[in-house]
Parts: structure tokens; sequence; C-alpha cells
């Protein structure tokens, strides 16, 4: 048999006891989204930090099952108490406040909202309190609730990649430009533009169907590989080859990758994850490019193309013009 020491157990001990502050301080008024930010710090310094938090709260939740059996409970108790001792009868109504306090706490902090974002340029990981992971692109926001029957993050604006921990039992879905994306067991990627939405499945299933009344309905299930497109009116789904894939989702190293591509869409790439903004001349803006570029090298990208096609570069303020 393995034994403990007692620092280990005055180790483990503390660390619970800072995972029961936590859950506690999410149930209070007070909460906002520096203290989340602050419990995600505290998540991440340690696997006994996600343990410790992952038991208490699983058995929080469970919580909701002795809630929901209460009412039929209640006559038995009161009959059994008239054959309790006070003392016992002490210990009993002690117990039910505990729990009654248990689940109010947890309850409160499961239907909270939580905001992250990033901006221009900037990449941010965010470890959720089950474990789920998300990875925000340049100048994009989310929304996080985590409910007792369901996970939910919308998607304001910009990119994400989800790694989710699948549960069954609380679905993890997405919403973002009129759409949900459900979790079946899943790695996904979805974008958000002016008047699509882009949903890129790296592992696992995923359900993607239209919510918003604004949105005709469609639906479909995502396999490994596929990109689907959606607007308020159609959804197209294409199979991407694992390199294509990796290009696609070369943002999270930081990367842009271009194969072919147009210097107009290139430079519409750049301009989002930087201030400095590329504009291209009309009468060149169907010359294509190839390469792998550091997002926020516009210095280098302009220097490329410049004796590539033997372009002018032209600073205009915080602009950068290319033309002939």
């Amino acid at each position: 048999m393995t034994r403990i020491g007692e620092n280990e157990m005055s180790a483990a001990g503390l660390i619970g006891d800072q995972a029961a502050e936590w859950l506690l301080r999410q149930g209070t008024p007070e909460w906002q989204g520096k203290d989340q930010v602050a419990l995600d710090v505290w998540l991440n310094e340690s696997p006994q930090h996600l343990a410790a938090y992952w038991r208490l709260e699983a058995g929080w939740a469970r919580t909701e099952r002795l809630v929901a059996l209460r009412a039929g409970r209640m006559q038995r108790i009161q009959t059994a108490s008239r054959k309790m001792s006070w003392p016992v009868l002490q210990c009993v109504v002690a117990a039910s406040i505990v729990i009654a306090v248990a689940f109010g706490s947890w309850y409160s902090w499961s239907t909270r909202e939580v905001d992250y974002g990033t901006t221009i340029g900037q990449r941010a990981k965010i470890l959720l309190a089950d474990g789920s992971q998300i990875q925000l692109n340049t100048n994009s926001a989310i929304s996080v609730s985590f409910g007792i029957w369901r996970r939910t993050v919308s998607l304001k604006k910009g990119e994400a990649f989800f790694d989710v921990r699948h549960d069954a039992a609380r679905p993890f879905s997405v919403l973002a430009a009129g759409h949900r994306i459900t979790d079946l067991g899943t790695k996904f990627a979805v974008r958000t533009s002016d008047d699509h939405l882009e949903v890129t499945l790296v592992e696992g299933r995923a359900r993607l169907e239209a919510v918003s009344p604004l949105v005709q309905h469609h639906a479909t299930d995502l396999v490994p590989g596929e990109v689907a497109v959606a607007t308020a009116s159609t959804i197209t789904v294409a199979k991407l080859p694992m390199p294509s894939l990796a290009n696609v989702l070369a943002w999270r190293q930081g990367q842009l990758v271009f194969n072919h591509t147009t210097l107009a869409d290139a430079a519409a790439e750049f301009n989002r994850y930087n201030n400095t903004k590329l504009i291209i001349e009309p009468a060149i803006a169907d010359l294509t490019v190839s390469g792998v570029f550091d997002a926020g090298s516009v210095g280098t990208f302009t220097n490329m193309a410049k004796f590539a096609f033997r372009l002018r570069v032209e600073k205009q303020g915080h602009d950068v013009l290319m033309s002939r």
C-alpha cells in the first residue's frame, strides 16, 4: 500500500480548500471576468488543482438529483421525524441546509456568463472548468455560459478553435452567426465574417444547424476533414486533404499559409492581424502568391511581393499601398 506523508496530506487539503473557495466565490454577485481569469491561471498551475476542482464540481452537480427528489422525500422525512430524537432531527436539518447552500452556489455559478476577447494581432488560450480548451484568434470575442444541463459558448466575432471534453449529459454548443455547432466528441474551428460562417472539423463529429429565424433552416453532421460554409440561405460542405486542413489552422501557431492566393485575399488576411493595413491596387489584385509568413510580418510580405512582381510599395499614414 502506498502511504501518503503528512506534508502531502496537508498540500492536498490546502488545494481542496482553495478549490472550494473558488467555487464559493463564483456563486457571489461580486464575481467578475477578472476573477474568472485568475481562476483559469490557478487551474493551469497544476493537474492537482484541476483534479480537486473537478471533484468538487461533480459533487456539487450531483446535489441537483437530491433537490429533484426533495418533494417525494419530504413527506417521508416528516413522518420519520415523529419517531426521531431531537438531536437526530437537528442533524438531518443541518445536512439539508448544507446541501441547499451547495446547490444554490453551484446553480448561481453555473448560469453565469464570462466574456473573453482578443485585440488585433493577439491570440489567447482559455482552459475551461470542465477541461475543455479554447484558442482565440486575432480580434475575437466569446461569451461562456455553463449550466447544469448544457455548456454554451457564443462566438460574438472572429475565430476560435475548440478542443472539447465530451460529456453526453451536458452537451457543448457554440452559437455563431445564427447557427449552432454541437459537439459530439470534437476538435473544431469556427470563423465568422460579415456574410458567412465557416466550421472546420479536425476530430470527432459535430452537428451544424441553423437556429436563427433570420436564417433559412439547414443542418448537417460533419466528419473530420470537412469544412462547412454557411450563409443565411445556403450551406456547402467540402472535404479538405490533411495538408490543406493544417494550412487553415496555421493561425494557431501565428502563421499564414498562402497557396496560389490572390494579393487581395492575402492582404485581407494580413489586415486581420495588424493595425497597419495593406491596400492593393485593383490592377494587381489578382496576382497570386504562395508561401508561409508570420501573421505580423507585413514588411516581409510586401518586400517579397515588391521584388517578385516589380511593384511599388508606398507608406500612406498607417496604411501601405501596393501598386504597379
